[in-house]
């Protein structure tokens, strides 16, 4: 990793002086559109009057993920949300270019979120990349990244980070989710450059685009101050589930012949090898096959489109590491009520769940 970081002062943003103890609105001017208007990055920042660590809490890398903006609105506007110590940068829409096109890609169709750490004479993607690194970034000690699920698809929620690096290790277990994947992330990712800069970064994944689902801001909420409770910046206990499993192999199950899919699980879902997940029939409901589990898993995404053909995704399982059972975890989540059983409910309202057909 390098740890040679080139801090700004934390004060002064773009000029405007920041105080101990103040909060302010500011903006990132990060490149021009075609009418020769400046494009900027809206951005919350927050002092407190104490020093300590700098995070950033950021949503909408890909435009049309915006459950983290629903997320990040929440913060903004909380007013009994008090820091301790330490600077919050909260952005709740990072890749305005594509947010205003309501789509995952830039107008030149690169994803910002495979061009970090940018250039300043590189494309489009490049430019915007360079700026929001060395402008946020750098300033961080420490990053949270909001993501949903692709389109058509939703996702159970869950952190994600390079587990090697026991800060990244710390954060995640500190932000309460049940799942944690592990993972150094995509070449050119936000979360993966940030780490390798010296800031170590996650991300949480959850629900669908366009969409700002509740239990998905709800997570996220929680799990935002819990990271900041674990780095002294907020004061109160954490708030988490009764368990959590690190996933290290996940695997897309995919369809082998053509149909319309009938759902036998939801996401979250924690379910046994041999388990049916869906049964693939014709449009008059006749079976064509039946898709079982490969592995004891929990169900970390799915698609929400049931017309499928071969090859396209079903569903995304993250296997149990050995020795963990999905009977016993089932029953921790049952015996707790809370916000993971109101999720997994939530999510499955978006798609058709049959019981599957005997053996």
């Amino acid at each position: 990793m390098n740890n040679k970081r080139n801090l700004k002062p934390v004060g002064n943003w773009f000029g405007q002086e920041i105080l101990p103890g103040e909060s302010c609105h500011v903006k990132l001017p990060v490149s021009e559109n075609s009418s020769s208007m400046t494009v900027e990055i809206p951005i919350h920042i927050r002092r407190s009057e104490n020093n300590g660590p700098v995070i950033f809490v950021t949503a909408a890398l890909h435009g049309d993920e915006i459950n983290g903006t629903g997320a990040i609105h929440q913060l903004i506007q909380d007013e009994s949300f008090q820091l301790q110590k330490g600077t919050l940068i909260l952005v709740p829409v990072l890749n305005i270019l594509a947010f205003d096109r309501h789509s995952r890609y830039l107008p030149d169709r690169r994803d910002l979120n495979r061009s970090f750490p940018g250039s300043s004479e590189g494309s489009l993607a490049g430019r915007m990349a360079r700026i929001i690194f060395d402008e946020i970034v750098s300033r961080c000690d420490y990053g949270i990244d909001l993501h949903t699920a692709a389109v058509r698809r939703t996702n159970y929620p869950n952190v994600r980070g390079d587990l090697s690096n026991p800060k990244v290790l710390k954060l995640a277990q500190s932000f309460g989710s049940e799942i944690i994947i592990n993972g150094k992330g995509p070449q050119g990712g936000l979360r993966t450059e940030a780490c390798k800069s010296g800031c170590p970064t996650i991300i949480m994944e959850g629900g669908e685009v366009w969409k700002v689902e509740p239990g998905i801001v709800e997570s996220a909420v929680r799990g935002i101050k819990n990271v900041l409770r674990g780095l002294e910046m907020l004061d109160g206990p954490n708030e988490s589930p009764d368990y959590q499993v690190i996933i290290e192999k996940s695997k897309w199950i995919r369809a082998e012949r053509g149909g319309f899919l009938q759902f036998h699980i939801k996401p979250g879902d924690l379910i046994e090898e041999g388990q049916a997940l869906a049964t693939n029939t014709t449009l008059l409901g006749d079976e064509r096959n039946i898709i079982y589990s490969p592995f004891d898993a929990v169900v970390i995404g799915m698609t929400t489109l049931p017309a499928i053909s071969p090859g396209e995704p079903i569903c995304n399982l993250g296997e149990l590491p050995k020795g963990c059972k999905a009977s016993e975890l089932r029953k921790l989540r049952l015996d707790e009520d809370g916000l993971e059983t109101r999720l997994s409910e939530d999510l499955a309202s978006n798609i058709l769940v049959v019981e599957a057909p005997p053996d």
